[in-house]
């Protein structure tokens, strides 16, 4: 299991980021993405495998004024 913007999720081994951000259907373009803390790029996300247990953020990047 891990734990996606506070919510347990079920873990598969070799999920990426990628696979997470389309299982929870997060399509907005400006998210930031963190692992156990770290902030992973957008270009990485594809690669980036994620480890059973991991605490992940998804943060929605807004801007207005």
């Amino acid at each position: 299991m891990i734990n996606v913007n506070g919510e347990t999720m079920p873990w598969a081994e070799g999920m990426t980021i990628a696979d997470i951000l389309k299982i929870r259907n997060y399509i907005f373009r400006m998210i930031a993405v963190q692992v156990n803390g770290e902030l992973v790029k957008r270009v990485a996300y594809d690669k980036t495998v994620v480890p059973d247990g991991a605490d992940v953020q998804v943060i929605h990047m807004i801007s207005g004024g």
